[in-house]
């Protein structure tokens, strides 16, 4: 049974704290009030809600909508890898921005409504907005199953409809100019076995001599890759060998002849074995371009200290900016040992570019303007680790 507890404030007022007992047998409070008979109707509307099974904390929903969807929803949701990859970047990149500061429980239809509306004037296609409204519903839905908000502010908001297209079905006369265009050897048998079979290209890329009964020539799709950015992978890989097709279903189909003899050719020419895959990158005629690693500036050190004893971080914008002023002040001439002509050079003031005459290059025949080298000065080599600086090579040499 509830109650109103009666209390004393500091300015003297007298104030009530609606009061009940949760699902659990603990003592909870349904808010504080100015007068008893609101505390009375908000204990009793708590006692309802317990009633209807709802044993929630209603301080639940007061928690922002970031903090739930990446301390509660996102770690939690039992999804595949790559649909947590797209989950992600649709959240931070469509959804966060506009829900990420309110809270749960003030998240009404009227803000989804206006959301969508927003969506649409960006100029975002209506597939793609019923994507992001597919994530905002099911947080919610989960939501609703922890009790944190008992209202679902996705229900009844509509999207804008999304056209279906017909499928393009490859011609022959199309499928001819891929294959011909394509390298003798593997490639085009891929191409075949792909427009024959029907496979998605993780289950076509994955596909191993174990998959094929050449007596019986019944193909099975048991296996799929997919590709991942590093992050979402279990192990930091780029790929992912899942033990089932898409649609967590085994599919089995028979291959014509011609195929199966071709690809029975094939994996007693490469002398494949039983676990290997039967499409593989042959080898390149040009090594892959070599990724250059770009060093983590913690690992860099610090600066020499400047003047002021301040030191900075190598590989930053502080380091650098600091380190070219260093440089500069250090080959700057001191005004007491600068002689007087050199300092008339450095002062005086340097013609326009409309003032200064006009020849033609010996090197390239084109019209320079007098004065300017035909290259860009050489670089000091006096800098710090945090800056570099290419050294061109003046042309002719």
């Amino acid at each position: 049974m509830g109650y109103a507890k009666k209390r004393k404030g500091n300015n003297g007022k007298y104030r009530y704290t609606a009061c009940y007992v949760d699902i659990k047998g603990r003592l909870r409070s349904a808010g504080t009030y100015s007068n008893k008979r609101e505390a009375d109707k908000a204990w009793q509307r708590a006692e309802v809600e317990v009633s209807r099974g709802r044993t929630g904390d209603p301080g639940r929903g007061k928690q922002r909508f970031k903090d739930y969807v990446e301390q509660v929803w996102l770690p939690n949701h039992e999804v595949e890898a790559t649909t947590r990859e797209g989950y992600t970047y649709a959240i931070y990149k469509h959804i966060m921005p506009t829900f990420g500061s309110m809270r749960m429980i003030d998240i009404l239809p009227e803000h989804v409504r206006a959301w969508i509306t927003a969506l649409k004037n960006q100029g975002m296609k209506p597939v793609t907005i019923r994507y992001n409204k597919i994530i905002l519903s099911a947080i919610f839905t989960t939501a609703m199953d922890d009790q944190v908000t008992f209202l679902h502010p996705c229900r009844g908001v509509r999207t804008p409809p999304v056209v279906r297209k017909p499928l393009e079905i490859i011609t022959p006369e199309q499928f001819n100019d891929v294959y011909n265009a394509l390298p003798e050897g593997t490639f085009r048998l891929l191409a075949e076995t792909e427009v024959e079979s029907g496979l998605r290209w993780g289950e076509l890329s994955e596909l191993r001599v174990k998959d094929i009964n050449l007596r019986t020539r019944i193909l099975t799709v048991s296996r799929t890759v997919v590709e991942l950015n590093p992050q979402f992978h279990p192990e930091g890989r780029h790929f992912l060998v899942k033990d089932y097709p898409k649609d967590k279903e085994y599919r089995r189909f028979k291959l014509s002849v011609q195929i199966t003899e071709k690809l029975e050719d094939h994996i007693r020419t490469a002398n494949l074995t039983r676990d290997d895959l039967l499409f593989q990158m042959p080898p390149q005629d040009k090594p892959r371009a070599r990724i250059t690693e770009i060093p983590d500036p913690k690992t860099l050190g610090r600066t020499e200290p400047n003047e002021k004893g301040r030191t900075y971080n190598h590989g930053t914008l502080s380091g650098y900016t600091a380190a070219a002023a260093a440089a500069t002040t250090a080959e700057a001439p001191s005004p007491s040992t600068e002689p007087p002509a050199a300092r008339k050079a450095r002062t005086t003031r340097a013609p326009a570019a409309s003032e200064r005459p006009t020849a033609t290059s010996p090197t390239t025949g084109s019209a320079a303007t007098s004065g300017t080298p035909p290259w860009p000065p050489l670089a000091s080599t006096s800098n710090p680790p945090c800056a570099t600086y290419a050294t061109p090579t003046p042309p002719g040499s």
